[in-house]
């Protein structure tokens, strides 16, 4: 784990000088550009949404070519690997104008197998990709203490260190070039299963007329606690869902992908079957741009329209809830 600040009175390190672009300012890029804004680097973004650029205090660029003409190190935060070879592969994409020295940094969760194949191309043409796998949700890019998980030339994570550290608390390095976006789709797998799981007994918990305040207790001093039952239901029984994070179709994608992954590396999954069900049935039921944490509805669909709550969101804080990280992912 590594992690460094620099306070104000001490001097800049060479590195601060990158000029840093950003493609993807969404849910999750406009937070960390903005993060990177807020600390005084400028930001030449592009976005197939301007408004998101200016949301985010970003220069905008008309297109991608433009980002990486004008910048050292390119930022990516883009929905999936099909998006992201597109982009970089595309006409007048990003191997299109890359040049020697150049950094490109993909915030992305991509498949590992494309990640490496897309540095194979960039090296090529003198630009370096290393792969950032993010943890933490919406709220944790605002505040800027995101987990990074990253995979490539440790000498290169080190040349980039300043502008990640602006939006990140911890970051691991993982290995070679495709390791970060490994270690992501690990957690993320992980992080589908206790979700839904923890969905499933709260269901279960409600049809058996069980308080869910004391159930939550419960789990949360036992061998059942996860991420879920002590940072999500605590206030999804309130009726507050934490929206701003992760999709039902994004989790869904994030699933397959390990499932693909599992089978390249020649790894049984008997596991992955229950979160494709679950997140597979939320979109199915019209849950698919929905935060992921509605997947509890989706299988109270099914389960007799039961819902956990009752009434309008209660948004107060409740005891054991982290209510600052809206969907670690």
């Amino acid at each position: 784990m590594t992690h460094s600040t620099l306070s104000d009175d001490r001097p800049a390190p060479p590195q601060a000088g990158l000029r840093t672009g950003f493609i993807g300012l969404g849910n999750m890029g406009g937070r960390m550009a903005r993060r990177l804004v807020d600390a005084g680097r400028p930001v030449l973004g592009y976005d197939a949404r301007p408004e998101s650029i200016e949301a985010a205090g970003a220069t905008a660029a008309p297109s991608v070519a433009e980002v990486v003409a004008a910048s050292d190190v390119v930022l990516l935060s883009l929905p999936e690997s099909r998006i992201v070879e597109a982009v970089v592969l595309g006409e007048d994409g990003i191997l299109a104008h890359a040049r020697p020295g150049q950094v490109l940094v993909d915030l992305s969760t991509s498949a590992p197998a494309s990640t490496i194949g897309l540095h194979g191309k960039l090296k090529a043409k003198g630009m370096t990709l290393i792969d950032a796998g993010i943890s933490g949700g919406a709220a944790a890019a605002e505040k800027g203490t995101l987990t990074l998980m990253v995979g490539g030339d440790p000498a290169v994570l080190e040349q980039v260190r300043p502008i990640l550290d602006a939006f990140s608390e911890h970051i691991f390095h993982c290995g070679g070039v495709g390791a970060g976006h490994t270690a992501k789709l690990l957690n993320n797998f992980l992080n589908a299963i206790s979700l839904s799981a923890t969905a499933e007994v709260m269901v279960a918990g409600r049809k058996a007329g069980l308080d869910l305040e004391v159930l939550l207790e419960v789990l949360n001093n036992s061998s059942g606690v996860n991420f879920a039952t002590l940072n999500r239901f605590p206030k999804i029984i309130r009726g507050d869902y934490l929206k701003g994070g992760l999709t039902n179709s994004l989790m869904l994608k994030d699933v397959l992908a390990y499932v693909d992954l599992a089978a390249s590396l020649g790894v049984a999954s008997p596991n992955s079957s229950a979160p494709l069900a679950s997140f597979g049935l939320a979109k199915q039921l019209g849950y698919a741009e929905e935060i992921s944490n509605t997947v509890v509805d989706a299988i109270g669909d099914l389960s007799g329209g039961v819902r956990l709550h009752d009434g309008a969101p209660d948004t107060t804080d409740t005891a054991g809830a982290n209510t600052t990280d809206r969907n670690q992912a």
